[in-house]
């Protein structure tokens, strides 16, 4: 395996040597078994602020269990996590997830989605109207504020979505496979936009895809889960350079990676359709 892929053992060794005061998300020997179905087993990961941690694997590793355990959606069958040094019990309202589904209120505007959990806080009007203002805008929505979601397209609405959990201010912002059910098209210009809101807002963010190129795009740590049950089985630094856009995929550095990363994640999907016949 090339040096610039850690190994299991080395990546945890490393990223847990960080500070303690810099780690945002700790998962200390998670494991989650539904019945006799083990979904995750001894999952150990550091996760520091200001990360952008994209999760890949093939269908069925666990990757939106460990996301819905970090949220407290779930709870581990062993093991705890830990966000921004708070032990996680119950829905964690320092998280923030954002679904492949929209999960928009049809009869709210944008201005009063994306205000919507400033209002649950008890914010005033004026303040929390104003703050959803200015995250719109960050999303590049300005001039949509009284639109219906019924009236925007699906690219737009996941905007919608991503603003509404910028203005609730979480310490950590959990994505899983957001752009999956959009176009080509408009899937880059929301990986463009979704990397200018990374840097302008320096949020510590969770990522879920099964696209390599999207991975490569906007990460900057990469963790493959292994074959049922999820493990971690390789943990990259993408030291791509930012800001990217269309161009750094006809880079020689891109193409390296993606071929690293090609291998490992092929690996496991031929183990995961193994096991699947056996």
């Amino acid at each position: 395996m090339n040096d610039r892929i850690d190994s299991h053992a080395g990546a945890q060794a490393a990223h847990h040597g960080n500070d303690s005061s810099n780690t945002m998300i700790a998962i200390e020997g998670v494991s989650k078994r539904y019945g006799d179905f083990q979904a995750l087993e001894r999952v150990d990961m550091d996760i520091a602020r200001g990360e952008f941690v994209v999760l890949l694997g093939a269908s069925g590793c666990g990757k939106s269990t460990l996301l819905n355990l970090i949220t407290g959606f779930d709870e581990p069958t062993t093991g705890r996590i830990r966000v921004n040094g708070r032990e996680v019990k119950g829905i964690d309202p320092h998280c923030g997830m954002v679904f492949q589904q929209y999960a928009l209120f049809p009869w709210l505007s944008v201005l009063d989605n994306v205000a919507f959990g400033l209002k649950m806080k008890g914010i005033d009007r004026a303040t929390r109207y104003a703050t959803a203002r200015r995250y719109i805008d960050m999303v590049g929505l300005k001039g949509f504020e009284d639109r219906y979601p019924k009236a925007l397209s699906g690219g737009m609405r996941q905007r919608v979505s991503i603003a509404r959990v910028l203005a609730n201010d979480p310490d950590v912002i959990l994505l899983d496979e957001p752009f999956a059910a959009l176009d080509a098209m408009t899937r880059q210009v929301l990986q463009e936009e979704l990397l200018q809101i990374y840097q302008k807002s320096g949020k510590t963010i969770v990522f879920i895809t099964h696209s390599i190129d999207e991975a490569l795009m906007l990460s900057t740590r990469m963790v493959i889960m292994s074959a049922r049950p999820g493990r971690v089985a390789c943990d990259l630094t993408n030291d791509l350079p930012m800001p990217r856009d269309a161009q750094v995929q006809l880079s020689p550095r891109y193409n390296e990676l993606k071929s690293q990363i090609w291998n490992t994640v092929q690996t496991e999907v031929m183990r995961s359709l193994e096991s699947q016949a056996a």
